[in-house]
């Protein structure tokens, strides 16, 4: 009876007092001073280390935040249709966010290229800079990503129709792709003619594709997290928001992605050779 009183009467939701925003913000303080501890090497060889255990404090606490978040959602019951709607709101906002977050390195990269100033030799590339073939690995990583689109797509359609299989398989075949992305981008950097210090170019470069790539880390563990869910039999064609927001990440990723590669990689490429 006591139960039954308590139930709530209406689909409206307001979430506890949590502790979670306020250690978040700690350890994402954290991880900005590992960062420039390592970059700067405050503390000599321990700058890794503390790098390291700042990282991992902020895999700790996503894990157990986002733990509090299922439980609120697949065992509580209080994400009703109601409140989901506020969800998508705020999905909504937070990739309008992160649109303008990418807008602030184009910004930077056509203020350089399209007017370039006597630092760059008054043209652009800027001299001496031999940037990547665009056809190469770019757009190997450009097919991978788009494909990857697709397949989280089938895996939502299959979600809606209740095929647990193709969800799996669907989302499972999403992440190896993310990975595989992740892992070209690594070569790429790695056989770069050209350093981060080394000119506007580099820098503008490095920034807008390395934030992307950090992006898709992101988003691959985001569907990681849904692909151990859809295990445990969590999400119902009905009621999978989570598995929705993984999604629309997903693709604003992928967006992303194809100005990267017509902006800077195809067109910012100009007319240099790669690889002279």
């Amino acid at each position: 009876m006591a139960d039954a009183h308590a139930a709530p009467k209406h689909q409206y939701h307001l979430v506890a007092p949590s502790h979670w925003p306020i250690i978040g913000a700690g350890c994402a303080g954290f991880l900005a001073f590992g960062g420039l501890s390592y970059m700067h090497s405050w503390f000599g060889k321990a700058s890794l280390l503390v790098l390291i255990v700042a990282f991992v404090s902020v895999l700790l606490m996503m894990a157990f935040w986002w733990r509090d978040v299922v439980n609120e959602g697949e065992h509580q019951g209080h994400h009703t249709p109601i409140v989901q709607i506020g969800l998508r709101y705020g999905m909504a906002l937070f990739i309008a966010s992160e649109v303008m977050f990418f807008a602030a390195f184009f910004w930077a990269f056509f203020d350089a290229s399209l007017y370039p100033k006597e630092a760059t030799g008054g043209i652009w590339p800027p001299k001496g800079v031999h940037p990547f073939n665009a056809f190469e690995v770019p757009f190997l990583n450009t097919l991978i990503l788009l494909l990857s689109g697709t397949t989280v797509t089938w895996a939502h359609h299959a979600l809606i129709e209740n095929n647990r299989r193709d969800l799996i398989r669907g989302l499972g075949i999403t992440i190896i792709l993310g990975i595989l992305f992740t892992s070209f981008q690594a070569f790429e950097y790695a056989h770069a003619a050209f350093g981060f210090k080394e000119g506007i170019y580099p820098s503008t470069f490095f920034m807008a594709t390395g934030f992307h790539g950090f992006h898709v880390i992101i988003g691959t563990t985001f569907l990681i997290v849904c692909w151990f869910r859809a295990l445990k039999g969590h999400f119902k064609p009905d009621h999978h928001f989570g598995f929705e927001a993984a999604a629309w990440y997903w693709h604003f990723v992928d967006v992303v992605w194809l100005f990267l590669f017509i902006c800077v990689y195809w067109w910012g490429g100009g007319n240099a050779v790669p690889g002279e």
